[in-house]
């Protein structure tokens, strides 16, 4: 048999072999939370398992992201599970690899290394670590031209977006007012009770050019958690499971926030698209392994540690048109529950709910499938989440109802 056969047998597919039956999450502001990281991972951990109505100890995969010191060996101990099968976590890119670490849990599944994995991330910031994450983007190269932050570094790459790609800045704000519309409606957002109009958001003070004060999300404590299993376990277990369509992770070559050196056309996306041999990039590696088209997602959560990057990610996807007909296109209407063209983090975001990492967008992504969001969108059936845009790794991950297998 030739190697290519052989690649042939051993293809597997993602798409509806494995569904989240659980979720969880808590958050509080930044410094409050009442326990350290752990513990709010396990408390989190044990709720998600009662939503799907299984035991912690059936759990034998683990993963997360974007640093902590909580391994599946950790947590896998303190949950006393039957046996640990799977304990990874993603490499690089921050809230870049929330949706990859979902894809990651789905794969062990559906290549039977496991058969109940947990993704999960949990931040305190009263714990060391929060702050050393980012270390490995704000390397030598940064500091030594006077950028320090996060902020500065997607700064740059927005306003390449506007000045070149003619993308107008409303539609950074209405993506903002829309999260700040839907916090109206989440109880438990921080945003909650606190709308935001126009003039509000145009005069508050400037972070790092183009960003406004809430162009930027929100720093918070909290956890947040999702709970796999096979899909036709999923099917026994609860009748509202999101199936697991399709995800893909990666980013263009020399695309990174390491170096800052990017091919002139990729620094103002934010980085879904297709590499330098001209292979198909993450969000086209994405649609090709759900069997879905871009206009045929239903809502949308995207990570927005900034509303810029946001804003590139959509349009990376196909989801919204690029240069000034992003303009037209991205209106508080078209992107707010329940009827908008393209609901947008209905939840509230992390600019206007909470920051765990972007988990906080993946529970979310879950509720709109269930029905279960504060801000439902009519008949959901497809739930899209993009992870980190303009991290140096950028993943995305397509939920779907039953209906859509």
């Amino acid at each position: 048999m030739t190697t290519a056969a052989l690649r042939g047998t051993a293809a597997v597919t993602l798409r509806g072999t494995a569904a989240v039956v659980g979720i969880a999450e808590q958050h509080h502001r930044r410094g409050q939370a009442p326990h350290g990281e752990l513990r709010m991972t396990l408390e989190t951990i044990l709720a998600a398992c009662s939503d799907a109505g299984i035991s912690p100890r059936q759990l034998d995969g683990f993963v997360s992201y974007a640093g902590g010191v909580h391994d599946g060996t950790v947590i896998g101990a303190e949950l006393m599970i039957d046996e640990l099968r799977w304990s990874t976590s993603i490499w690089g890119g921050g809230g870049g690899g929330v949706a990859a670490a979902v894809t990651t849990a789905a794969t062990a599944i559906a290549t039977g290394q496991a058969e109940c994995v947990v993704v999960y991330r949990a931040i305190a910031h009263n714990e060391p670590g929060r702050g050393g994450n980012g270390q490995y983007v704000l390397g030598d190269h940064f500091r030594a031209n006077g950028i320090g932050s996060p902020a500065q570094i997607c700064a740059m790459r927005t306003q390449r977006m506007l000045t070149r790609g003619g993308v107008p800045r409303s539609a950074m704000r209405a993506l903002v007012l829309a999260a700040y519309r839907h916090a109206q409606n989440n109880p438990s957002a921080q945003g909650h009770g606190r709308p935001l109009d126009v003039d509000t958001y145009e005069n508050s003070r400037l972070i790092a050019e183009p960003f406004h004060l809430f162009d930027c999300s929100r720093e918070s404590d909290g956890a947040a958690v999702l709970v796999l299993v096979s899909a036709d376990r999923a099917r026994h277990l609860r009748p509202d499971p999101a199936y697991v369509l399709g995800g893909a992770q990666g980013a263009p070559g020399g695309f990174s926030g390491n170096i800052e050196n990017d091919l002139d056309e990729d620094y103002a996306t934010a980085g879904f698209g297709a590499g330098r041999n001209g292979k198909p990039g993450v969000a086209q590696r994405l649609w090709s392994s759900s069997g879905i088209r871009p206009d045929a997602v239903d809502v949308v959560q995207v990570y927005e540690n900034f509303s810029g990057p946001a804003v590139a990610a959509l349009i990376d996807h196909g989801l919204c048109p690029p240069s000034e007909a992003a303009g037209n296109f991205m209106t508080v209407d078209n992107l707010t529950a329940p009827y908008g063209a393209l609901p947008v983090n209905t939840g509230g975001g992390n600019i206007a709910d909470s920051f765990v990492n972007g988990m906080n967008l993946a529970v979310e992504a879950v509720r709109q499938i269930r029905g279960t969001s504060p801000n439902p969108v009519v008949g959901a059936r497809t739930s899209l989440l993009i992870g980190g845009p303009m991290a140096p790794l950028v993943s995305s991950v397509l939920f779907g109802h039953e209906d859509t297998l």
